[in-house]
């Protein structure tokens, strides 16, 4: 059995932890080979120490050059990179076979992109990748050849649930009517309306079922990560955008269900822990320990299911309309929110605002082709700068 050589670009977000406590519980299938991080110096070095890649990048000189000294004193034999042209070094220069793409943003597009042109296996858990440049980003796995497994729960509950050569070859014999990704609801799904306006961050941030970062704890409470897992589920299995549901599901125990035309519904079921798709992606199509415990059905007391109200989700209706409109709406929706939910987390931008920001974006920028990544990337400039602007006037008011 050969031994998969890693990449994890975000090795110290929640996905990268996850990613390399799998990786810990299998020594003798998984050599991680680069790893990657932003501002997490400390903690990237203790990963360098104990798994000892051949590249370890950063986002800046100041953060290498610590992260450099750090590596020294231990006696770690890792180059140091830094900056965005560095994270694509980590992918074409670590000699990996397999990408974790788990950097939150726009900022992993790059490195993703890298990766499924180059061949690789990408386990894709940045879904801006294909929300941004989904037409471009599918061409490239295809010209490169490689395989692109799903990591998000939902899209990799549906990869579970679909026949083999679904996403390679999606065919009308094999019957697939509908996908339904679940959603938790997030922590306000029972609030009343009226005291969303005095949401603070540190409730947004307090998801009920999952141990996320901040950034995507506040997508998942507008639900603008569902709104964004919509557009990635349309690129990752070709179902037109009707065909694609969203169902509220408080437990996270349904990962997400397929729909059949003979009647049949297949879901996955699991515990809310990310290293049940992360070992499904690393190891497939095999299945390795996760190190997650096993889902007990007779402790559950219920499932329950419910559409989303749109009036309490604005973000989600958003996204979808983005979706419909295509091109590049999708990467300004991405762009706007990024800058919105950063506003909120940072600046005092109020809870409700961030729906009202993403909108004023999408109907300032006008929609084209998203026919290159610098295009794709020139709009995504743009629509911060606009989101900006937006913001700054929404402060000024308040």
């Amino acid at each position: 059995m050969s031994v998969r050589q890693v990449a994890i670009l975000g090795s110290t977000g929640s996905i990268g932890v996850n990613t390399l406590d799998v990786i810990r519980a299998h020594p003798n299938r998984f050599k991680v080979v680069a790893l990657t991080a932003a501002k997490q110096v400390d903690l990237l070095a203790q990963q360098c120490a104990e798994f000892k890649p051949a590249i370890a990048v950063v986002s800046d000189a100041d953060g290498a050059a610590r992260l450099s000294k750090l590596l020294l004193e231990n006696k770690i034999n890792t180059q140091v990179l830094y900056g965005p042209e560095a994270l694509v070094n980590a992918v074409t220069d670590s000699h990996c076979d397999t990408v974790m793409a788990a950097i939150v943003g726009a900022a992993g597009l790059v490195p993703a992109l890298a990766a499924a042109k180059a061949g690789k296996r990408v386990l894709l858990a940045n879904k801006e990748a294909l929300v941004m440049s989904g037409d471009l980003f599918m061409h490239a796995m295809k010209e490169g050849g490689g395989e692109l497994l799903p990591i998000d729960s939902e899209h990799n509950a549906i990869f579970q649930c679909l026949p083999e050569q679904f996403s390679k070859e999606p065919n009308p014999r094999h019957g697939v009517e509908e996908l339904w990704l679940t959603a938790s609801g997030g922590p306000f799904r029972n609030t009343p309306l009226d005291q969303l306006a005095s949401i603070t961050p540190e409730q947004a941030c307090a998801h009920p079922n999952w141990v996320m970062g901040r950034k995507i704890s506040v997508d998942s409470a507008t639900m603008m990560n569902k709104g964004l897992e919509v557009i990635e589920a349309f690129w990752l299995f070709g179902l037109p955008l009707e065909k694609i549901k969203v169902l509220i599901h408080p437990q996270s125990v349904v990962h997400s269900m397929v729909r059949y035309r003979d009647g049949s519904v297949l879901a996955q079921l699991g515990q809310p822990d990310m290293r049940t798709p992360i070992a499904y992606g690393l190891a497939w199509p095999e299945r390795i320990d996760a190190g997650v415990a096993p889902l007990s059905l007779t402790q559950l007391s219920s499932l329950n299911f419910a559409e989303p109200e749109l009036e309490r989700f604005p973000c989600l209706s958003l996204a979808f309309a983005a979706a419909k409109a295509g091109g590049t709406a999708p990467a300004v929706l991405n762009a706007a929110n990024e800058i919105a939910v950063a506003a909120f987390l940072d600046e005092g931008l109020p809870y409700l605002q961030i729906p009202s920001v993403v909108e004023e974006v999408l109907n300032t920028i006008p929609t084209s082709s998203a026919s290159s990544l610098e295009l794709i990337l020139s709009i995504d400039a743009r629509a911060r700068e606009a989101a900006k602007a937006v913001v700054k006037d929404i402060l000024c008011k308040h």
